[in-house]
């Protein structure tokens, strides 16, 4: 399964992000991997999620972030999203991702995968 938190930077999308990883990290057995550009949110994750800087890994493609997502389980943003649609369901994994683009502007492919739209 994927879903999408869409709107325009500065919205809210990583605060409604942070939320609920953290409401979820307490009903989940398994583990929760947040993804980022960077540590600046790590003190408001729960400590038991595992946050990783993708800004240190040099991810220069849609494909290249699906391979390293794989990685971490064991070009074109509609085809990332399927193939992670693939991977989790493949390995029961859900992802969440947060978008910087107003949904009007969202791909008609991705519109179904709206969770929120700010």
């Amino acid at each position: 399964m994927v879903k999408l938190i869409v709107g325009e930077k500065g919205k809210g999308k990583t605060k409604k992000l942070l939320d609920m990883v953290n409401s979820r990290v307490k009903e989940l057995n398994g583990n929760i991997v947040y993804l980022d550009k960077s540590t600046k949110h790590m003190y408001e994750l729960n400590n038991k999620v595992r946050l990783i800087d993708v800004s240190q890994y040099m991810l220069e493609s849609g494909a290249e972030f699906a391979g390293f997502v794989s990685g971490i389980i064991s070009q074109d943003h509609v085809e990332t999203v399927q193939k992670l649609e693939k991977i989790g369901e493949a390995f029961h994994v859900n992802f969440i991702l947060s978008v910087s683009m107003d949904e009007s502007k969202l791909p008609e492919a991705l519109k179904d995968k709206i969770e929120i739209s700010l």
